[in-house]
């Protein structure tokens, strides 16, 4: 087994490794581009000085200012992404009056708990966030400087999952709609990354194909095993999730890889699939007035009616993104997934 590396050391070995060029997307209309080039990673000087600056700071509580979060040195550029990069699609002065748009079940403490968790690992030198776009590919398309991956590390060598938020790809949700999914999946000894994405359907499972490429890339300095890995998502994020399990991350514009080995869906209308999909868990509230409870049940029905393995969840009097579902009749539904993912493993 690889030897765990933890702290800065981690970061500069995968700033020293990842500078030996890797797959790039690059937008090209309707279609991505893959060529090469370098993955930019934070200067580990840089880095250390701005760490150095909060690592005797308090705690954050539900009075903290979201502005003070996002601004924290000790997260570097990447503090901005915690939130919604678009202003406009949240509202509140500090984490415990934080509302998102399309959103009515979000836990102040729960989000206290994800800022924290944050806090600590940085705090300790420890890699919470990647690039998955060069200083490059960025500057030619500024819309890549609002991409990234949350990293929340579980076990040395255990499987990994990348969650999507929804937000009608017109935002990421993140806070809601999939650090607490990746949180509590790397309580449970699984590496969970959380993607942010770029606003658009296409542009959102390009980035999802292209964070995939990363991880296979890196899986050894990272220490996961890609084998059956699993997709998650919300909303927009599960319609993400669906399209990469239909089709893989060479669809997208990633690397030739193996698709995922489960897909975990959460209150999506989407109904296209393949006879090559993989076994899919949904979970849905019958009084979604967005997402049709019918329409996913419709979906998983044909799919099991080709040999795929399906799990389907309604949960009664239950509206749209109710995330963990902490307090309501679908809590402990992420268990439910859990143990179905493990059954394909």
């Amino acid at each position: 087994m690889v030897k765990r590396m933890t702290g800065m050391a981690m970061l500069m070995f995968l700033a020293a490794g990842f500078l030996c060029g890797c797959g790039r997307l690059t937008r090209q209309g309707e279609e991505a581009v893959l060529e090469e080039d370098d993955l930019h990673i934070e200067n580990s000087v840089s880095v250390k000085a701005v760490q150095e600056i909060s690592r005797n700071g308090e705690a954050y509580t539900a009075d903290t200012l979201i502005s003070d979060v996002a601004n924290d040195p000790v997260f570097g550029d990447y503090g901005r992404l915690i939130f919604p990069a678009d202003a406009g699609y949240y509202s509140g002065d500090t984490l415990g009056s934080l509302r998102l748009t399309w959103y009515s079940n979000i836990n102040p403490d729960k989000t206290v708990e994800i800022v924290n968790y944050m806090k600590e690992h940085a705090e300790a030198e420890e890699p919470i966030f990647f690039d998955i776009y060069s200083a490059q590919e960025k500057a030619a398309d500024p819309a890549k400087e609002d991409t990234g991956l949350f990293f929340f590390q579980g076990n040395p060598g255990e499987k990994f999952a990348v969650c999507n938020a929804g937000g009608g790809f017109a935002y990421v949700g993140a806070m809601h709609d999939s650090f607490p999914h990746a949180l509590e999946l790397s309580k449970q000894g699984y590496h969970a990354f959380a993607l942010i994405y770029r606003p658009g359907a296409q542009t959102a499972c390009e980035d999802l194909a292209r964070a995939i490429s990363f991880i296979f890339e890196h899986a050894e300095e990272l220490e996961v095993d890609t084998d059956c890995y699993s997709l998650w998502g919300g909303s927009a994020g599960a319609r993400m999730a669906a399209y990469l399990g239909s089709y893989g991350p060479a669809a997208f514009g990633g690397e030739d890889l193996p698709g995922p080995g489960t897909v975990i869906m959460q209150y999506t209308g989407h109904s296209e699939y393949t006879e090559n999909d993989p076994p899919t868990y949904v979970c849905v509230g019958e009084n979604d007035g967005i997402a049709s409870w019918r329409t996913m049940e419709n979906r998983l029905e044909r799919m099991a009616a080709l040999g795929i393995d399906t799990e389907f969840h309604k949960y009664p009097e239950l509206s749209h993104g109710f995330g963990l579902g902490t307090g309501t009749v679908a809590e402990g539904w992420i268990e439910d997934a859990v143990a179905f993912w493990k059954k394909q493993m």
